[in-house]
């Protein structure tokens, strides 16, 4: 399938979605893994500065860099995925968006950052990393949407570390993950001297636990962490809360 732009094709089961944020669209592929409202809270929650240089790990398809390109005035970004399908998607929306010289996709394996990139030159890293772990069961471990959401092909330690490897000293780490975890993520990230300084849970509703975490954590920073207002997503049933919409319509 010949997409409007003649610059890229759609492969079978492939769509382009409107991100209604700057005319910029993505391509994904429903039978294989989609973004979801935690790359675009992340988004929001990103302090990312004018001049700064980004680096998103497990981009997936690109969502979060193209998002933050659009909100910020960041110089550039840098996004890895190990899935090929995945990254290749990614490749082709930044050429369709025509964000070739802001934005560089590398289909590799972030365990070997330290090695694909040059070690401590990032002001910023960002990632929606897979959340579940051995204690989650695995219907089919080669399946792309269960290597997304399972601890398949890396581990929380693989992700802070790498983290801490690119980040300059001072640099920030901006992840979302999954509340009952909080514990191991906040011991993970001290071990690797990221120092928590920002947390914000997300609740569906108002009346119900929390669902995500959000979480900023500075290379070398001192210890002392900020623990922000809950952030409630819904309302009513399927009717956003006013933040909601404020951080969705901020990319336009």
């Amino acid at each position: 399938m010949e997409s409007p732009n003649l610059k890229i094709s759609l492969s079978e089961d492939e769509r382009l979605d409107d991100l209604n944020c700057k005319g910029y669209m993505i391509i994904q592929n429903s039978k294989t893994f989609c973004f979801g409202m935690d790359a675009v809270l992340l988004t929001g929650f990103a302090d990312v500065r004018e001049g700064e240089k980004v680096l998103d790990m497990c981009t997936g398809t690109g969502i979060i860099p193209i998002l933050l390109e659009a909100k910020t005035q960041a110089d550039h970004f840098t996004a890895i995925e190990i899935q090929q399908e995945s990254a290749d998607m990614a490749k082709r929306s930044v050429i369709y968006n025509g964000l070739e010289n802001k934005i560089d996709v590398i289909q590799g394996d972030i365990k070997e950052c330290s090695q694909i990139l040059k070690k401590a030159s990032f002001d910023v890293v960002t990632c929606n990393p897979p959340y579940m772990n051995d204690n989650h069961g695995i219907k089919n471990p080669e399946l792309p949407k269960a290597i997304a959401r399972h601890e398949i092909l890396c581990t929380l330690q693989d992700v802070v570390f790498q983290a801490k490897m690119m980040l300059k000293p001072g640099g920030r780490f901006y992840m979302v993950h999954r509340p009952h975890r909080s514990a191991e993520i906040i011991s993970v990230l001290k071990e690797h001297g990221l120092e928590p300084k920002r947390i914000r849970f997300v609740h569906p509703y108002d009346n119900k636990d929390a669902n995500m975490v959000l979480i900023e954590s500075t290379r070398g920073g001192k210890s002392m962490v900020k623990v922000e207002p809950p952030l409630v997503v819904y309302k009513s049933p399927g009717v956003y809360t006013d933040e909601i919409l404020k951080i969705y319509n901020s990319n336009s």
